[in-house]
């Protein structure tokens, strides 16, 4: 029997701002440990949470580069569960009025040959909403230890529908989802730092079935790279169950890219599991047209929307859009570059070729 793939991938983004969530706290990485933390963010007792606009600005942002309708209201709510890394034993995020609703995700996938445009389409998001960040825990032989420099964070969470049907074109939605994010100057997604984390929710299905098949959420992501290995390894692995007719169980597995393997960690918990309930302690969000015009105007062209102008109004050809698309410095560069030659294909392959082997024999970026 042939199996078909559904994916879904839940992004989590660590937004790029100055404070953390709920509290004047600086937001950052590399501090010396339980540094960046005060009664807010260690929940103590009588401390208050106080709204960041500045990450509710950056979420908004993203939803209006991802397509999506923007909720006039939005309010926040209690994720409860007791794990170490939340000082609080709850989480303060949004469940049935998240920030931005639907909105998609553009790919390109492969295409005949390397020097080829793939084809594209669009993934189908379910929503967008802003929670705050959880702390760190570092295993050791014989003890563990929690560092809070990261709760409080403000961390959006992008769900995907169950749309992704590969691990190659889970590898395409990262990446054009990171780089849309990175060129908005939304976050800098470096993955090293925790500010891109991702956890994919697959399942298999006989081919042409409609009806999802069990859905098994898989683990500790860490690279963009592992998530294509790990989905297609989850994939391998609940065809091989199927087809010797065995049984998927909804669990949740994590994966190890080093070793190329998975292993069960706990049964999938539900929605009713985590209790939410309206935080008490914050006013739901009014977003006005005023609030929204403000922030399209600030709003950089899509990727895929500079590539398909550079080929159509420069006659590049795709090998070269490749290379400059990726790199907001590159095409300020390259569009300055043609504007005072009247020559954009000499530009353009001067700067894809000979600049960029000279900025990388140097081991510097055009914005150094």
């Amino acid at each position: 029997m042939n199996y078909e793939a559904a994916i879904g991938l839940e992004v989590h983004v660590q937004l790029k701002t100055a404070a953390k969530m709920f509290t004047r706290v600086a937001a950052g990485y590399g501090e010396p440990e339980n540094t960046l933390t005060d009664p807010v963010v260690l929940a103590l007792p009588g401390a208050l949470p106080v709204l960041n606009k500045a990450a509710l600005d950056q979420v908004i942002k993203a939803g209006l580069i991802l397509e999506c309708a923007i909720a006039p209201v939005c309010k926040w709510d209690r994720k409860n569960y007791f794990y170490p890394d939340s000082p609080k034993n709850y989480q303060i995020t949004q469940y049935d009025q998240p920030i931005c609703l639907g909105g998609a995700v553009e790919i390109e996938l492969p295409g005949p040959a390397r020097n080829v445009m793939g084809g594209h389409k669009k993934i189908p998001l379910t929503r967008i909403h802003l929670e705050e960040d959880v702390g760190k825990l570092m295993h050791g032989a014989t003890d563990s230890l929690v560092d809070y420099n990261r709760a409080g964070t403000p961390l959006m969470e992008i769900v995907s529908e169950p749309a992704l049907h590969s691990a190659d074109e889970a590898f395409a939605f990262l990446t054009a989802l990171r780089l849309a994010m990175v060129q908005g100057g939304i976050s800098d997604c470096d993955m090293e730092k925790g500010q891109l984390r991702c956890d994919a929710n697959i399942s298999v299905r006989p081919a042409g079935e409609k009806k999802l098949g069990t859905k098994v959420e898989l683990k500790n992501l860490n690279s963009i790279s592992f998530v294509r290995d790990g989905i297609a390894h989850e994939i391998r692995r609940q065809i091989a169950v199927a087809g010797s007719g065995g049984t998927i169980v909804q669990e949740t597995r994590q994966y190890d890219g080093e070793a190329g393997a998975s292993f069960a960690m706990r049964s999938k918990e539900m929605a009713h599991d985590y209790r939410y309930f309206p935080d008490p302690d914050l006013m739901p969000v009014k977003v006005d047209e005023a609030w929204l015009a403000a922030i399209r105007a600030t709003l950089p062209e899509r990727l895929f929307d500079r590539q398909r102008r550079y080929l159509e109004q420069f006659q590049l050809p795709y090998t070269l859009t490749s290379v400059l698309v990726p790199s907001l410095p590159l095409c300020a560069f390259f569009e300055e570059a043609a504007r005072l030659s009247g020559q954009p294909q000499a530009a353009a392959n001067w700067i894809a070729n000979d600049l960029q082997r000279e900025l990388t024999a140097a081991g510097i970026g055009l914005d150094s």
